[in-house]
């Protein structure tokens, strides 16, 4: 399909669903449901197998180490660190090592998470400003086959939503080892016509590390929404601090060799702060016949992260620490409007959305660095990237045992690059077009079946779209594609044939026109090869009544290259097999307890599989006591049976003083925390 083609298809269904305004039927309220369980997945309740949604529930019962293992609970993803407590996570998902968000869109309160043409990786997801203890909901997708899903959700996304009200203030204490310590106060006070929502949270962890992380967090959100009969209005503050030193990956050989311990650092100096600030309103009204919902932003950010990889290979004299500076303002407006209706008997639902968006970076940049303090400059550039996007779906149920879900997607992308390189400034713009399309069969039996096909994009690094000089060697380059496409499909069942088991089984394929991505370690672009995924993945979740609740998910992936080369076509740090399961007794008298544990398995580093990781396997253990009506005490123990193993395992280069100039090549690992302990009393009033 050619993009003017496209266009005239977006255009011709805006057209028609906004010709049914005059006959259209008013929106239909659904009666709440409650659940009782970790995860929605039951019967009619999604448009794929793969997605679903997770309950607060499961978020009080599973032990947390840090807030961005929320997406942990995501079939199917690991969660883990390479470096200290307050850098973003590394996120693996669906054969892909998804660096620190890469490929993997998520959104917090109606703002997306994911920073682009970020300083240290492109999709940056930190999520360290989130407070768990606010999470009324997680919705969460796989693949790109819902015309919400925009850039990075080529693997899939997840939806966090903020709770409206609490059903108590909560005050919480934490204790800890390696002096890890929390305090919250969180409340929902009517004020006036509506009510708050608000959360203050103070952190302090060292980490096992023998440089110590000494990660200090401040952190609060401000939420107060009001209500009229057909409308609804909120306005969301949030503000985050954190401050940080890192213990990064080290090489394996500096270990076997006692140059450092398995929880030493080659460069103590490593380390960061950070602060995000964002304002957001939001408004929900029925509107000609339908629901119309949108939320504008605007977001503060700012980074600064000292780093070292490859400790003397570049600088011999002075190492080859980096600073990655990133200092940003994002604005942005999104929204849909949602409407039933009814053609040629037919029972439909139509969807219009739009997303726009503006990140302004002044500037983003690499310096070399000695000890934190600078050296010179790598390259330093300020970005305008802009984009727009307009999205239609609709949704019809052509009888009792059919529905299908199409939908069609246009993105543009305007890049303004202005860099300390001359050669390197300019504009770039691209547009993508997305179709999308779902088949839901049944229920029979109480099983669905679901044929799924979409077509999505990651955006690369604005900075890669104009460059022509590689900043480190000065060497002539070519700027890289703007906008990657991503083409998925995906089998699908679910069934709850088995009382109280909610079980679903999908088998999915996805293709990537190029793996290509934006390299912010050293301010240049990684020529990408194309690539295939295929997987399949069960997940299960047993309630057999209100004190046991069972979950079990299994995930094997194949990625490879789809191109032949000498290399090899293995994909490094492809995730082949997890698996995760828990275990909860709930309100056994005034005892809560749960075993959650996951198997990340071995990767291969290299293209040609030479060279592969371990697996990990690790263990979270909780119990929780109600003293009384009023206090809760909460005891967790982290890595239950103190497993040594790797949180994340890579293949390079690097050079210790003493070695020879083009370094040695080698495994770098970052150990997981040893067992920990954290207490933690909950009052409610």
């Amino acid at each position: 399909m050619t993009a003017r083609s496209r266009n005239g298809t977006i255009v011709s269904i805006v057209l028609w669903m906004l010709a049914g305004l005059a006959h259209g039927d008013g929106v239909q309220k659904l009666d709440q449901i409650n659940v009782f369980g970790h995860y929605e997945t039951a019967v009619g309740t999604s448009d794929a197998a793969s997605s679903g949604y997770i309950t607060p529930q499961l978020i009080d019962d599973r032990p947390l180490q840090r807030p961005g293992e929320v997406l942990e609970y995501v079939p199917g993803m690991i969660v883990t660190q390479h470096s200290g407590a307050g850098k973003a996570n590394q996120y693996f998902l669906r054969g892909f090592n998804l660096d620190h968000g890469t490929d993997f869109a998520t959104y917090l309160a109606g703002m997306p998470v994911n920073l682009r043409t970020h300083a240290h990786g492109q999709g940056y997801m930190d999520l360290n400003f989130m407070i768990p203890e606010l999470v009324s909901r997680i919705d969460y997708y796989k693949g790109p086959y819902f015309a919400q899903q925009g850039d990075f959700a080529t693997a899939g996304s997840a939806n966090i939503h903020y709770a409206e009200s609490l059903p108590n203030t909560l005050a919480e204490l934490g204790i800890g080892t390696e002096k890890y310590g929390r305090a919250l106060l969180a409340g929902s006070p009517e004020f006036g016509p509506g009510r708050a929502v608000y959360g203050i949270e103070l952190y302090h962890d060292n980490g096992p590390w023998e440089h110590p992380d000494n990660y200090r967090k401040l952190n609060g959100v401000l939420r107060y929404t009001q209500k009229t009969v057909d409308s609804q209005w909120g306005v969301t503050a949030m503000g985050y601090s954190g401050k940080w030193n890192s213990t990064d990956q080290i090489p394996q050989r500096a270990v076997d060799e006692g140059l450092i311990d398995r929880l030493g650092t080659i460069d103590p100096s490593d380390g960061g702060r950070t602060y995000r600030y964002s304002l957001s309103g939001d408004y929900q009204k029925q509107l000609a016949g339908g629901l119309l919902q949108t939320t504008a932003y605007a977001i503060r950010y700012y980074l600064k992260l000292y780093s070292n990889f490859t400790y003397y290979l570049d600088d011999p004299v002075n190492g080859d620490q980096f600073n990655q500076y990133d200092n940003r303002k994002i604005l942005g407006w999104n929204g849909n409007w949602t409407r039933p209706d009814k053609l040629f008997g037919l029972e439909m639902t139509h969807t219009l959305g739009w997303d726009i968006r503006q990140d302004r970076l002044d500037p983003v940049a690499i310096y070399n660095t000695i000890q934190r303090q600078r050296l010179s400059t790598r390259r330093e550039d300020r970005v305008r990237e802009t984009s727009y996007a307009i999205y239609a779906e609709n949704q019809t149920h052509w009888t009792d045992w059919l529905r299908t879900i199409a939908g069609i997607r246009g993105d543009r992308y305007d890049f303004k690059v202005d860099s300390n390189i001359a050669e390197n400034s300019g504009s770039r713009s691209a547009a993508i077009g997305s179709p999308k399309l779902s088949v839901v069969l049944g229920p029979w039996e109480n099983t669905e079946y679901f044929v799924n096909f979409g077509e999505g994009f990651h955006s690369n690094d604005g900075r890669g779209t104009t460059t022509r000089v590689d900043p480190n060697t000065g060497d002539a380059v070519d700027p890289v594609t703007p906008l990657v496409r991503a083409k998925g499909a995906e089998l699908g069942i679910r069934t709850e044939v088995i009382p109280n088991l909610q079980s679903s089984l999908s088998l999915w394929c996805l293709h990537l026109d190029s793996e290509l991505v934006f390299q912010g370690d050293t301010g240049t672009d990684t020529a990408g090869r194309p690539s295939k995924r295929t997987g399949i993945e069960w997940s299960n979740h047993y309630t057999p009544n209100k004190w046991l609740l069972v979950d079990l998910d299994l995930a094997y992936t194949r990625a490879r290259f789809a191109d032949d080369n000498l290399a090899g076509n293995h994909i490094p740090e492809a995730l082949q097999a997890t698996a995760a399961g828990g275990i909860t007794l709930r309100n056994l008298g005034p005892w809560t307890a749960s075993l959650f544990g996951r198997y990340f398995g071995p990767r291969s580093l290299i293209e040609d599989n030479s060279v592969k990781s371990k697996s990990t396997t690790l263990f979270n253990a909780q119990a929780t006591y109600q003293v009384n009506k009023q206090v809760r005490l909460r005891f967790d123990v982290f890595n239950t049976f103190d497993r040594k193993a790797d949180d994340i395992t890579y293949y390079y280069a690097s050079r210790l003083p003493g070695e020879p100039a083009k370094g040695v090549n080698d495994i770098h690992f970052h150990p997981v925390e040893g067992r920990s302990f954290r207490l933690a009393a909950l009052v409610s009033f």
